[in-house]
């Protein structure tokens, strides 16, 4: 059934708005006679500011208020950064379509512009994220890394106030919010893989509605919905979230899906990596099988290890 008018539900920071409006551009590119608002929702993610993501409940913190709106029409269609959505979303509501994805590699912002390997001994590093300080650290021990929350502008600011030597963000999200003014560094995915779905804006919509799922059908970007269901499986398989280091990137060179995961122990010490490749057309199949690959090199005894301290 066809509308006059549609509600996209966001947060409020900026680089969420950014998001928000760029879904709306493509929305508005394909339905010209749309009339398209933005209903910024203010979430518990952006409410707690002076905890770590994994003390707090990690998944689902900067996107529940945003699907109650959607559950109760509040909004037709939810948009969110892919890496904030759980793997299992609330009953009734889909994952719609996915953008085209931007760099999904982190990024080193550091005082004076050095990169990883030419920081100081013992510099001091700021993060929230379990997954980045555990591969940091395997990659140098010496690192000191801090808990640092709120949004990139208030890091970068928290940086120079607190006098860490360097944050560590999402490139996509410097980006996105146009800080090239901002000398940072991307981090090789070879020292560093990302978040699952970093990266990729995700079109959250209501199960049956056909109007809103055509919308994001038609915006929706192939590849790299199946990079990040494979992502999203591999998580969902480990019984991964926040609370557990665990980086996945899945890429398509030459026809096939290329899965490469990492599970590591909360210092870093440990760290199992494995890559695979699968068909693009079976991202579920690709991600189990890698799984299972983690699971007998040695993960599942590091994730027993870590689920014990944290219950």
């Amino acid at each position: 059934m066809s509308r006059a008018r549609i509600a996209i539900g966001t947060r409020r920071s900026r680089l969420a708005l950014w998001q928000a409006e760029k879904a709306s551009d493509q929305i508005q590119a394909q339905h010209p006679e749309l009339e398209i608002s933005l209903q910024k929702i203010f979430t518990r993610g952006d409410r707690i500011l002076d905890s770590p993501l994994s003390r707090i409940g990690g998944k689902g913190l900067f996107v529940k208020e945003i699907e109650k709106a959607l559950i109760e029409e509040e909004v037709d269609l939810a948009v969110h950064s892919m890496k904030d959505l759980p793997t299992e979303l609330p009953p009734g509501l889909v994952l719609a379509g996915v953008l085209k994805r931007d760099d999904p590699r982190d990024a080193l912002v550091s005082r004076e512009g050095e990169g990883l390997s030419e920081l100081k001994k013992g510099a001091k590093l700021g993060t929230s994220s379990l997954r980045r300080k555990a591969q940091l650290l395997h990659f140098r021990p010496d690192l000191q890394i801090v808990d640092i929350r709120g949004n990139v502008e208030t890091r970068i600011r928290k940086m120079k106030e607190q006098d860490y030597d360097g944050v560590v963000l999402a490139c996509a999200a410097l980006k996105r919010l146009g800080m090239h003014h901002i000398s940072f560094h991307p981090i090789p995915l070879q020292i560093c893989l990302p978040a699952a779905g970093q990266g990729a804006i995700v079109l959250e919509a209501r199960e049956g509605d056909l109007f809103i799922g055509e919308i994001a059908r038609e915006i929706n970007d192939l590849d790299t919905l199946r990079c990040v269901q494979a992502e999203r499986s591999l998580l969902r398989y480990l019984e991964g979230g926040c609370q557990v280091p665990i980086g996945v990137h899945a890429q398509i060179m030459e026809g096939k899906l290329i899965l490469t995961a990492m599970v590591a122990d909360l210092e870093g010490k440990n760290l199992i990596r494995e890559r695979i490749a699968g068909n693009p057309s079976d991202p579920e199949e690709a991600s189990q099988r890698l799984a299972l690959k983690l699971l007998d090199q040695g993960a599942r005894e590091i994730l027993r290890e870590i689920r014990s301290i944290s219950s």
